[in-house]
Parts: structure tokens; C-alpha cells; sequence
């Protein structure tokens, strides 16, 4: 359950009187004044504390999420085992990926790793701009190309045979999130056991 923290007057104070969403899109493509309007007046801004939980299995499905600032983690679970299956950072946009636009239940659970701002992003918002808007959906293209891309990248990585040469190609790959994120997570992102982890960071 997300708890709304603005009042319709002042939900933008904080960010100059609109959605950050808003620019992110007009980095892909402009966008006209409607969508502008329909963004502002549908997307709100929320908060989380480090550790919380954005999304449970418990919660339906019903948003995307912008991150304006922290780090989110999603992960599922495998008895008393946690496999974090993906790391995400500012201008990123995450949500529950196995019901997407879907309002059911997941088994995923998306936590905050440092204390984050968000944009929550309702389906039905994202479901009306691609229904009335050709900007929409070539923003919402190009968008997926860059996690389509992203989602290859975690699927190589988590191949390679070899834990150091893992670990190595996360550096290369995810470089600003190493001292950002609890090296427990990133042993279960890389799918090795922490103290290995350890000492391949020792050993290089």
C-alpha cells in the first residue's frame, strides 16, 4: 500500500512545479502540452525509507516507479534464500517486471536500498498516453530498448562460468553502484556466496 504524501496543491513544490517524469520523456521524444498535463495531474511523488519494501507479493500491481534519488533492488525469493535479480539507481524506472501492466499478484518484492524518492507511475496512466498519444508509444520504445538492453546485460553476466570474471564485468558494467549497494546484494546479484565475493575483491 503506497502512502501519498502531497496535497494535490504542492506534490510538485519540491521539483519545480512538475513531474520529473516530464523531462525524462522529453529526452526520448517532445511531448505536447496534454501529455504534459495528464502526467502531472496522475503521477505523485513517494518515499521510502532504506530497507522498506516498495512492492510485497502482498500488493497489487499498479505502478511503475521513476527514481529520482537512491538505489531499489528487486528481488524474489527461494525458500529462506533472497536472489536479487536486478540493481536500479536514479533516472531508472522499475516495477515488478513478471505482471507488468497486469494488476495481480507477484512474487517479487522491490526494496529500497538507501533512503529514495520516487515517482509513482499509476498502469492506467501509462495504458491511456500509449492509447491516445504516438509520442507515447515511441517514448515508450525507445525506453525499452535501454532495458531490453539492461535485461541482456544481467542474463550475460549471470552466465559467465567464472565468479571473478563476474564480478570484474559488473565493474565494468554497473561501476557507480559498488560503493553504493551492501556487498550481500551484490553476491546474490552475481549469484556467488559473500565470502567469495570477499576474496575476489581482496585478491584484485
Amino acid at each position: 500500500m503506497i502512502a501519498v504524501n502531497f496535497s494535490d496543491e504542492d506534490r510538485w513544490k519540491k521539483y519545480n512545479n512538475f513531474s520529473p517524469l516530464i523531462d525524462i520523456f522529453k529526452k526520448f521524444h517532445p511531448i505536447n502540452d496534454e501529455i504534459e498535463s495528464r502526467i502531472n495531474q496522475h503521477t505523485f511523488p513517494v518515499s521510502y525509507k532504506k530497507n522498506k519494501y516498495l512492492v510485497s507479493p502482498l500488493d497489487r500491481n499498479k505502478f511503475l516507479f521513476l527514481i529520482v534519488k537512491g538505489v531499489v533492488r528487486g528481488f524474489i525469493k527461494d525458500g529462506d534464500n533472497e536472489i536479487t535479480t536486478w540493481i536500479a539507481k536514479e533516472n531508472e524506472v522499475v516495477g515488478t517486471i513478471r505482471n507488468l501492466w497486469v494488476e495481480s499478484e507477484s512474487e517479487e518484492y522491490l526494496q529500497a536500498l538507501e533512503d529514495v524518492d520516487l515517482i509513482a507511475i499509476p498502469h492506467v496512466l501509462s495504458e491511456y498516453l500509449y492509447e491516445n498519444f504516438t509520442e507515447a508509444n515511441i517514448i515508450g520504445r525507445k525506453m525499452m530498448e535501454i532495458y531490453y538492453r539492461s535485461a541482456e546485460e544481467r542474463a550475460y553476466l549471470c552466465r559467465i562460468s567464472s565468479a571473478e570474471k563476474r564480478y570484474k564485468r559488473f565493474l565494468d558494467s554497473f561501476p557507480d553502484l559498488i560503493n553504493r549497494v551492501s556487498l550481500k546484494y551484490i553476491a546474490s546479484f552475481l549469484a556467488i556466496r559473500l565470502e567469495t565475493l570477499s576474496r575476489i575483491r581482496s585478491k584484485i
